[in-house]
């Protein structure tokens, strides 16, 4: 695919996934939280990010106070996908948590842009909301990440960094993440039996591996399962569907942040392919994992 073909095809795509029409597969947002995009400044760029709050009868009055929780959402997608894919469970979220749901519209990747350009605007966007924190209305000692397959990925390098960073997060959601874009990334059983998914397959695959880490990239360190130490994390719940090439990136990757220390749940969604998060429509298994994500951030950032 070249670069042009690239871009057209995920412009076209995009204007589909955003459009009233795809929600029949991408679910109706809560009617008890507002939507709208708004603008971060950061060094050099600007940022679209999609904010979602709850209705004021549903906050409890919480952003006249110490301000409500936050969580930093990454949708998935890599070299495609917008915020508004998924505005089904981040809306729900917003409501009924209650919290402001940030949904960062990182760059997407292509031959110019990277992998590590992504991580790097979920990165500064989360440095501005928790700066900004009275702007947004939002309580920085309640912070939670929250990302889908590539979005996983990103979030998963994000809780890395603010450790080291020494930014306290209280939890971080990762669904059917992709966390290995090294070498051996097609080095997983679940690779092999769903190479021809219909919701992402190796092609698709090998695609991301090129544009996310270019010749003389250090794979690895964008790899979050190849990171040194995975001690002191946020603790983290893992969703992984059974039926996805990423499924075994999810089991490791659990089980490394679990050796590790960090508290971590796996949940494994039997029959439900990749992205099916953000496919309620058509993935029945989507209300279930919604449900469970709302508990584990409410378990987090309530208390």
């Amino acid at each position: 695919m070249t670069t042009e073909e690239l871009v057209a095809y995920r412009d076209a795509e995009n204007r589909v996934r955003a459009s009233v029409a795809a929600r029949a597969i991408t679910g109706d947002p809560d009617p008890g939280a507002a939507i709208d995009w708004q603008k971060v400044a950061l060094p050099g760029r600007e940022l679209p990010v999609r904010v979602y709050r709850p209705s004021p009868a549903r906050d409890g009055g919480a952003t006249d106070q110490a301000g409500l929780p936050l969580v930093l959402h990454v949708h998935g997608g890599a070299f495609v996908g917008t915020a508004a894919q998924c505005d089904w469970v981040n809306s729900h979220l917003a409501a009924h948590l209650p919290a402001v749901v940030v949904s960062v519209e990182h760059r997407l990747l292509d031959p110019e842009t990277p992998l590590s350009a992504a991580v790097d605007d979920d990165w500064d966007v989360l440095q501005y909301a928790m700066r900004h924190a009275a702007r947004w209305g939002i309580d920085p000692a309640r912070t939670a990440v929250f990302g889908e397959s590539c979005g996983a990925l990103i979030s998963a390098l994000t809780a890395i960094r603010a450790r080291e960073a020494g930014t306290r997060l209280k939890a971080q959601v990762l669904v059917n993440p992709a966390v290995d874009v090294s070498e051996t990334m097609f080095d997983y059983a679940s690779v092999t039996e769903y190479a021809d998914s219909p919701t992402l397959n190796v092609p698709q695959l090998q695609l991301f591996q090129r544009l996310a880490v270019p010749p003389g990239t250090d794979s690895r360190a964008l790899s979050p399962l190849y990171a040194e130490d995975l001690n002191g994390l946020a603790p983290a719940l893992v969703v992984v569907p059974t039926h996805d090439p990423a499924a075994d990136h999810g089991r490791r990757y659990a089980e490394r942040l679990d050796t590790a220390g960090t508290p971590t749940r796996l949940t494994e969604y039997p029959g439900a392919g990749h992205s099916f998060l953000s496919m309620p429509g058509v993935a029945r298994q989507a209300e279930a994992a919604r449900t469970e994500i709302l508990e584990f951030l409410r378990g987090r950032l309530t208390v």
